[in-house]
């Protein structure tokens, strides 16, 4: 028996990678009341087993020696329904204990004071939305800016520069093409992230100053242009992410003219 999403007022989320090896390997726990007018959070985030591996082991995993965090705040309140609405259409397993492939296990406390201890079958959108969680507390608390995509596309009649600030803090997009401002829905531009970091981008051949001749290039994030040319590979044969990359960027073209 679960609770009714509406009369939560408090989420625990326990998240454990598993039995994978360090410097990935790691725990967070997230405490979040919706019982005011923000989302009043706890966060905790610790990575473990790493004093089997040298400095240079782990910072060439892109990791640094102070990674584990801790955070109290609050977070807008715009973050309370999706949770809810999460739980609601969740689909919940049979465990008790999370296995060897880690995951999230819940609680949920509602306002009549019933507690429920879950594991949900659908791991991948509770894992997703708890990543986005994360980046918004790494904004309110300044540990990182909000994340900046870049697309680029020059041909030799026209130049698009497409500039999106995702602000996960407030669930918002700040987009602007050639200068100007645009309109892109939150659940869109979700989906456009998902497919951004489905490629394998190869930094070898990347560069940090911004792209002046013909082709498709993209920054995704970390201020290094890829060339879709020859910097960026799918990695799914089924899949084209390169291309719905593209397509959805030069969709946004029809609203500009």
């Amino acid at each position: 028996m679960h609770l009714k999403s509406e009369d939560i007022i408090r989420l625990e989320l326990d998240f454990s990678t598993g039995d994978i090896p360090p410097p990935f390997n790691h725990v967070y726990k997230l405490r979040l009341s919706f019982d005011r007018n923000f989302v009043n959070t706890q966060f905790d985030i610790e990575y473990q087993h790493r004093e089997e591996l040298t400095e240079v082991e782990i910072t060439n995993e892109g990791f640094t020696l102070d990674d584990d965090y801790k955070f109290v705040g609050e977070i807008p309140k715009v973050w309370e329904t999706p949770f809810k609405k999460l739980y609601s259409q969740s689909k919940w397993s049979n465990q008790k204990h999370l296995g060897d492939a880690g995951g999230i296990k819940l609680l949920a406390k509602d306002l009549h004071g019933k507690l429920v201890r879950s594991i949900p079958s659908n791991q991948n959108d509770w894992q997703y939305l708890a990543q986005e969680f994360i980046q918004a507390i790494y904004e309110v608390s300044k540990r990182e800016s909000p994340l900046l995509i870049r697309f680029k596309s020059i041909s030799s009649e026209q130049v698009w520069l497409y500039e999106m600030t995702v602000k996960f803090a407030t669930r918002k997009i700040d987009l602007m093409l050639n200068g100007a401002p645009q309109t892109m829905a939150w659940e869109d531009a979700r989906e456009l992230l998902a497919n951004i970091y489905l490629p394998d981008y190869d930094y070898e051949i990347a560069k940090a100053s911004e792209p002046t001749k013909r082709g498709t290039y993209i920054d995704v994030g970390d201020g290094l242009w890829h060339d879709f040319s020859q910097g960026v590979h799918n990695l799914d044969e089924s899949f084209d992410a390169k291309s719905q990359i593209q397509k959805t960027f030069e969709n946004l073209n029809k609203f500009s003219l």
